[in-house]
């Protein structure tokens, strides 16, 4: 804005200039007095020489940024002002750029002049410590100095953005901490040692996403059922931080206590749904959970939202279990539902979440199927196919996105090994006479087993205890089971009856009532469940002696 052509129009203005003018000494003539307007042309005008005529050197030795100019292609010093002087100190004039400022040497900044001479446009470097610990950002620009030998040179400019600087590190630093935060609560709520089932070798590994603390929800686990029977689980919280980690610690909680229900998986999922809704109506997960029953060789499992499971059998043909998959959790309205794909000796199965296969500039399809095909090639042991996995998937450490991978595998044992992984079952068939058959069946096993005396006569108690529990409160068809790993001895008696028994307290009087609470004392463990098919699955197991 003109503030002089505004103040003109101004009452009393002309009055106060002329009274100016009369006073000054240099006034011209009041008959040669031109219009306010040609005046202020007139003064602006004048006003020009003087700007022209400003000593640079004065000009750059006022001002707080650092300025340097060498000149030719030895960047020979010709000039320092005052504030590069109180900077570095006294620097000498005519010596080359790498003798006379070795503090521009030491940050980098010589190969830039080069540049600079040669292109002839300038260059600029954002905030560089210099000696000393502040930090500037140099601007280096072409001059012609045509009354110099060399012709042309560089001026550099410094302006000290320490405080930018220092600013932006503690945003950084208080970043890495908060990422820190989020992962350690991550890593915390995971499994920190993965349980190890008899009939199945696992392992898992997690790798948190990029640099920024924006650590996701995915998480895995294994569970052992009892009765040889495992749950395998691993999911993916929506979102990221320190909230998607404390979701996914509630939902992995709430995971294991449902799995000790011994559910389907489909029912598993079920109560997930309302207890996701329940957490954050707001928060959304994928979650797969899959059992394994050795005795059936099949993985059964339900799917909210997640990824396919993939299973390479014992010949490398990759299966990919699809069907049936639901919504993600929290989703609410949807009745899950149970699927199987084969998982026999000899089989790898992986889970995994979409940070492994998912791509920015690729489909989603074409990520899983590369995954099919390097699974198809992974051999060696679970954490061995675990990294391969990772590696081909091109996961880094700077990878945008948290991935969990579990691998697991069922052994095809031979030789030795294999004496240590038994089974034997007897149909029970006919009414009472069944018990007397199944007491000389499981002794008959057990002996052929090489059991320990004590250990057999447990075995041979648990089992008629179960039996006749079955003949009394269930329905056929009946069937009574035996199974030994390396680290245990199970017993399983199935009936058509959904009925689950419970421990209780016999009174004196009552004629029944006392076979499980037998069974829960001498065994090291024992539960029950509904099976697929309609009726329920009664068991217990026995801890094996150690051999050393």
């Amino acid at each position: 804005m003109n503030f002089t052509r505004w103040s003109a129009r101004l009452p009393g203005t002309q009055r106060r200039a002329a009274a100016r003018t009369e006073d000054s000494p240099t006034a011209l003539p009041s008959e040669g007095s031109v219009p306010a307007a040609r005046a202020e042309r007139l003064s602006d005008a004048a006003l020009l020489p003087v700007v022209d005529e400003l000593p640079v050197r004065e000009v750059l030795g006022r001002i707080p940024a650092l300025v340097a100019v060498v000149q030719g292609p030895d960047h020979r010093l010709a000039y320092v002002n005052d504030a590069y002087v109180a900077a570095f100190g006294v620097r000498p004039a005519g010596e080359p750029a790498r003798t006379a400022l070795p503090e521009l040497a030491e940050i980098g900044l010589l190969p830039l002049l080069d540049q600079v001479l040669r292109s002839s446009k300038p260059r600029t470097v954002k905030s560089r410590k210099a000696p000393g610990g502040r930090s500037y950002t140099f601007t280096c620009t072409p001059v012609e100095v045509s009354a110099t030998p060399e012709g042309s040179g560089v001026l550099i400019f410094a302006a000290d953005v320490t405080d930018h600087a220092e600013a932006a590190e503690r945003l950084r630093a208080s970043e890495r901490r908060q990422r820190e935060t989020a992962v350690t609560l991550q890593r915390s709520l995971l499994p920190q040692e993965l349980e190890e089932p008899d009939d199945l070798r696992v392992a898992a590994t997690y790798h948190p996403g990029g640099t920024e603390a924006a650590v996701g929800g995915d998480w895995y686990d294994v569970i052992t059922l009892g009765g040889g029977r495992t749950a395998l689980v691993i999911g993916d919280v929506m979102g990221r931080g320190v909230r998607a980690a404390a979701v996914m610690g509630q939902l992995r909680t709430a995971v294991r206590a449902y799995a000790r229900l011994d559910l389907p998986p489909h029912e598993v999922l079920q109560l997930l749904d309302g207890l996701a809704m329940e957490i954050d109506a707001n928060q959304i997960a994928t979650c797969a959970y899959a059992v394994h029953d050795p005795n059936e060789g099949r993985l059964v499992y339900a799917s909210a939202g997640h990824l396919p499971i993939l299973v390479r059998d014992e010949s490398g043909t990759v299966l990919r279990a699809d069907e049936p998959t639901g919504p993600p959790l929290g989703t609410g309205g949807w009745m899950h539902a149970s699927g199987s794909i084969p998982l026999g000796p000899g089989s790898t199965a992986v889970l995994y979440t979409d940070g492994l296969v998912e791509r920015r500039d690729a489909d989603l399809d074409e990520g899983i199927a590369s995954l099919e095909r390097a699974l198809a090639g992974a051999t060696g042991t679970p954490q061995v196919v675990c990294d391969r996995l990772v590696r081909s998937a091109g996961v880094t450490a700077d990878h945008d996105d948290d991935v969990a991978v579990l691998v697991l595998q069922h052994p095809a044992r031979t030789g030795p090994d294999s004496e240590l992984f038994r089974n034997a079952a007897l149909e029970l068939l006919g009414g009472v006479e069944a018990a007397p058959r199944a007491r000389a069946f499981a002794s008959g096993v057990l002996t052929s087993w090489r059991f320990p005396t004590d250990l057999h006569d447990l075995g041979v108690l648990a089992a008629s205890e179960l039996v006749a529990n079955s003949l009394q409160h269930g329905t056929p068809p009946m069937r009574l089971r035996l199974r030994r790993t390396d680290r245990r001895l199970i017993v399983e008696v199935t009936d058509g009856d959904d009925h689950l028994p419970r421990r209780r307290r016999a009174e004196p009087a009552d004629e029944s009532g006392r076979g499980i609470a037998i069974v829960a004392t001498i065994a090291s463990n024992w539960g029950s469940r509904r099976t697929p098919g309609g009726g329920k699955a009664v068991w217990c197991e026995f801890a094996l002696p150690r051999t050393t």
